[in-house]
């Protein structure tokens, strides 16, 4: 097979899965693709999607974008403010998560309407992203919701207590 033109995408794969002390077999696994397709994007035989350079990311625990721009799907001059503006956005915690998609779709439009447009490839992996950052902050903020419910009443119902953590009478702390 010819090599595609993939950069040095795969020999910074490989290089990446070496210092994770990974086998390909297990970074496979971990990502959820084949032993083989991954063997051959290590070789430069195999230009994968943005999805699957996601998911390869997200097992070694590396930014997605620089597998985006290595694999050839985002310019690393011009695509760079970008991929930089939208994590700035996703990592603001003052925002809410409805918040920073209403904020990301002005700032694709304003972009589009001055001719600059992201690759479908890219908006998928992006959106695959973005909705994995949300599942996790909603699932936080849920942790975070029903641990401090549980504690208000529990402390808002109860009064003092012993020594041996049973709640104490009322008319006997009161004297």
């Amino acid at each position: 097979m010819a090599s595609l033109n993939v950069g040095n995408l795969g020999e910074y794969l490989r290089e990446q899965r070496r210092n994770a002390q990974l086998s390909l077999r297990q970074l496979a696994d971990a990502a959820g693709v084949s032993n083989p397709y991954l063997s051959q994007i290590e070789r430069g035989l195999r230009k994968p999607s943005a999805e699957v350079l996601q998911q390869v990311a997200k097992a070694l625990r590396i930014s997605a974008e620089t597998l985006y721009v290595r694999a050839g799907i985002l310019d690393a001059e011009r695509d760079r403010d970008e991929v930089e503006t939208r994590a700035v956005i996703l990592a603001d915690p003052t925002l809410n998560e409805r918040q920073k998609q209403v904020l990301l779709q002005v700032y694709e439009s304003f972009r589009k309407e001055n001719g600059f447009e992201i690759t479908p490839d890219l908006a998928q992996g992006m959106a695959q992203n973005v909705t994995q950052d949300m599942a996790q902050d909603e699932a936080q903020g849920m942790a975070e919701h029903i641990s401090g419910t549980q504690q208000a009443p529990d402390t808002a119902v109860r009064g003092p207590r012993t020594a041996d953590g049973s709640d104490a009478d009322p008319q006997q702390t009161a004297s």
